[in-house]
């Protein structure tokens, strides 16, 4: 009785381990990913939830500022590209007299003509930084010459003002090519003649008050005779 009662106890464990060995994973693991795919539900709405949302304002608030050149009421009689190029002293020869043609820029020179006045000038600024480096009035007293070893670059001496003070400068614009450095002087000549005439008055209407004035001045002579 005792043997058998043993068998049957040995039976029902070796059953109960058999269960416990062919329980299937896919219960486990199945809870494993809904406990995953709801923790990644749980963190993608807490994301949501923490999204900044605040509206934070400058301390300083810019106003836009037009800018204004003055080459607003100006038309563009010429432009070209090209490099420019000042003789003068270096840092380390300054005040020897020592003088040298240094590269002042790159850009587009241009002849600007006054709408109001007629005055013309040169105007060119340096690429990139647009910084003014020559400023200078279309004087009939300028004599350009071309540079002895480049055909294609002209020199004149003239009074400049790109540094916010009048000074005196020799001035290299090299050009592109052959035939823009014909049209470099072809301009200025033209300007240069235009500007003579302005100086002059000879572009001015005639003012009916000189007239009178000049007539009641010949009567006046006339009848002092």
């Amino acid at each position: 009785g005792v043997v058998a009662l043993e068998e049957k106890h040995s039976k029902k464990m070796s059953a109960l381990d058999a269960a416990k060995t062919d329980e299937s994973p896919t219960t486990t693991q199945k809870a494993s990913d809904e406990g995953v795919e709801e923790g990644g539900d749980g963190e993608g709405a807490a994301a949501e939830e923490e999204e900044a949302t605040a509206v934070f304002q400058p301390l300083v608030t810019l106003e836009e500022v037009e800018t204004v050149s003055g080459e607003e009421a100006e038309d563009t009689i010429m432009q070209l590209r090209g490099k420019l190029y000042r003789y003068t002293e270096t840092l380390l020869d300054k005040g020897t007299g020592k003088k040298q043609w240094i590269e002042r820029g790159v850009g587009e020179i241009k002849l600007y003509k006054n709408r109001e006045s007629g005055q013309q000038r040169f105007l060119m600024r340096q690429e990139k930084t647009l910084k003014l480096i020559v400023n200078t009035l279309i004087d009939p007293r300028i004599r350009m010459a071309k540079m002895d070893s480049n055909d294609k670059t002209w020199v004149w001496t003239c009074y400049d003002f790109s540094d916010a003070e009048i000074v005196e400068e020799v001035f290299a614009f090299k050009c592109i090519s052959v035939e823009d450095a014909a049209t470099f002087k072809e301009a200025f000549d033209k300007s240069q003649s235009e500007m003579r005439e302005l100086l002059e008055g000879k572009d001015k209407a005639a003012d009916p008050a000189s007239d009178e004035a000049a007539e009641a001045l010949a009567k006046l002579s006339t009848s002092e005779e």
